[in-house]
This record gives structure tokens, sequence and C-alpha cells, in this order.
């Protein structure tokens, strides 16, 4: 099965090398490549075009990194779909292989792994652990979600329940997995290992605000998919990120 990588970059030259590197060093033959980059001014395409494994380059202004994301659905061939972004890695060369692995003996439609935040100037420093754990049907009323940078999912589903919504800021992540995992039921698959390393310091964690506007984004989620959560999930759902730091 060909796996399509999507990298989303803008002003990415401090870290996109060792995301393109991560990429390039996987053992897994059939992947291909995509760099979506919305014009950026520095030297982040000076560097993409060092690397000659990519195989689709798209560089425009977009509307943000979930427009981006879009964009690179949009042109993916492969089966499966996992998307990598400018400041996160894979640690090790086997991670696509695993993946793939899994998607052939489970006949799933998606695998997700566990997540290692790495400080944004030292990666050898772990600042904390996501881990995923396996889910059940109403996992997503009491606050879990799988990491996304881990999500890897076949392209057909995108095609049948519809890409990233652009409407949802900084929560598209969590609405799109929330409509595909909770309400259209697709399979998933856990792999017990970390399978991306991100280094801290993401948007929706980067202050006080940032985190409110987050969580009313993901109870917006909810909202666009016509679903009603019981009344507790209401109330416990302002503290998703809060029971997830608890469960590391």
């Amino acid at each position: 099965m060909k796996v399509s990588i999507i990298t989303a970059t803008y002003n990415s030259a401090a870290t996109v090398a060792y995301t393109l590197r991560s990429v390039q060093q996987q053992t897994y033959p059939a992947i291909e490549h995509i760099i979506i980059d919305g014009n950026s001014f520095d030297e982040t395409m000076n560097i993409v075009h060092s690397f000659h494994h990519i195989q689709k380059i798209i560089t425009e202004k977009d509307k943000g990194i979930y427009d981006a994301m879009n964009k690179g659905i949009a042109i993916a061939d492969g089966e499966i779909i996992g998307i990598l972004n400018s400041d996160d890695f894979y640690p090790d060369k086997q991670v696509v292989q695993k993946v793939v692995k899994t998607f052939e003996q489970n006949n799933c439609d998606a695998v997700y792994g566990d997540l290692l935040y790495v400080d944004e100037n030292d990666i050898n420093k772990i600042k904390r652990r996501w881990v995923s754990g396996t889910h059940t049907k109403h996992s997503f009323l009491y606050g879990w979600m799988p990491p996304h940078p881990t999500f890897f999912i076949r392209k057909k589903c995108y095609e049948q329940f519809g890409c990233f919504n652009l409407n949802l800021g900084s929560a598209a992540d969590y609405e799109l997995m929330l409509r595909m995992i909770f309400k259209n039921g697709i399979k998933t698959t856990y792999i017990a290992e970390t399978l991306v390393h991100m280094r801290s310091g993401g948007v929706s964690n980067k202050n006080i605000q940032n985190r409110l506007a987050a969580n009313k984004n993901d109870r917006l989620a909810w909202k666009v998919n016509n679903i009603k959560p019981f009344w507790f999930t209401l109330f416990l759902k302002p503290f998703r990120k809060l029971n997830q730091f608890i469960q590391k």
C-alpha cells in the first residue's frame, strides 16, 4: 500500500530539515511525501528542495494549516494518509512500516499510537507522554481523543466523510476525528508505541487565551456534527486537555 505523508510548512526553516529527514529515512519503500507551503519567506523552501525524496510540492498562500492539509489530501495518491507537521518527526525508521503492517493485519480504516512531547529547543528533553490507549464507542464522551500527529487514515474515509473543517480553528483535527471515529464509526487500531515526537509549544496550548478558544471550538465540534452528548460531558469537555495531562 502506498502511504502519503503530508507536511504543511510556513517559515519552518528552524525545524523542517529534521522532519523531512525522519520521513526520508523510513524503511517502508512506498511513501509519497507531499509538502504544502504557505509562501514561506525564510529558507524553508531551499531546505525542502534539498531533499530529493519529496514527490509533490505546492507553494502558495493558504488559509492556515488545515487548509494546507486539505490541499495535500486532495493531491495525495496514497491509500493511507498521515500528516506530519514541520516541527514533528518520527522517532525511528520503522514507523511507517509498523503502521502499514497494522493496517494489513487488522483490515482497519485508521491507525493511531502514542505521542512524545519534547522540548522545542532540546529534542532529547522529554516534556510529557501522551499514551492514547484503546477506546470504546463512548470514549470521546469522557474527553478521550487520539493524538492527531499519530493518526493514519485511509484516503477513502476523507472521500466519504470529508476533510478538515476550516471553521473550527485549532480544533479542526479534533472535530475530524470526532466525525470519523465517534459519529461514523470507522474501524481503528491502536499501536502501543510512540509513533511521533512533537516539539512542545503548539498553537492551542501557548497561553490560557488560546486554550479557552480551543475549548470553545471543541464544544462547537459536537454541535456541527449534530451530536448531543450527556449533560455531564458538557462540563467535562472544557477540561479535556487537563484530563490528558493527568493520564500521562
